[in-house]
């Protein structure tokens, strides 16, 4: 069944919020603004796994749209999953992200009305992945967001909680994700 992407809406230009769009980065910060802007674009998760407690999964597929938003001073994106049943895409939540130079670090946002949901973290390069630190949605528990291996047209995304001060992590979702156009 095909499937309409969410940015193919005839209603798109009226979803456009004045001010928030942006070309690209910021002038003069280009370097810094990378560790996102890398990910501007257009991009299908092939795979999305939620484990459950009794060991069983959860899969599903989705979409992943970025775009420089601020003046090019930070990086929104668009989470969507694919509902299986009618292959419609169906809006999940947003991230908004921005570079903090006070920090040196990423200030990152999640906020899902479906999940009744707003999430901080922080976020850094570390080791050739970029880990945003926050605590469970409940505020409960340590969280992190991991972006993995890492390339031009694709990249893994995984979450990871503890319950004992981090001695050990637990995956609790998990994505595969491929560009949309490779070559654009």
């Amino acid at each position: 069944m095909a499937r309409q992407s969410a940015l193919e809406s005839p209603l798109e230009e009226a979803w456009k919020i004045i001010g928030l769009e942006a070309k690209g980065p910021l002038a003069g910060m280009e370097e810094k603004l990378a560790l996102f802007g890398q990910f501007v674009g257009d991009w299908d998760i092939v795979e999305a796994r939620y484990p459950q407690p009794d060991g069983t999964e959860i899969k599903g597929r989705g979409e992943i749209h970025f775009r420089w938003i601020l003046e090019g001073r930070g990086v929104q994106d668009t989470f969507c999953m694919i509902d299986e049943k009618t292959g419609k895409v169906v809006p999940a939540g947003t991230t908004v992200r921005f570079y903090d130079p006070g920090i040196d670090a990423w200030h990152s946002v999640w906020i899902s009305p479906r999940q009744r949901v707003v999430q901080p973290f922080v976020a850094r390069s570390v080791k050739g992945e970029i880990v945003l630190e926050g605590k469970s949605p409940d505020g409960k528990y340590p969280e992190k967001w991991i972006f993995s291996e890492i390339r031009r047209d694709s990249f893994r995304w995984h979450s990871e909680t503890t319950h004992d001060d981090g001695k050990k992590w637990v995956l609790t979702e998990e994505m595969q994700v491929r560009r949309k156009n490779p070559s654009s």
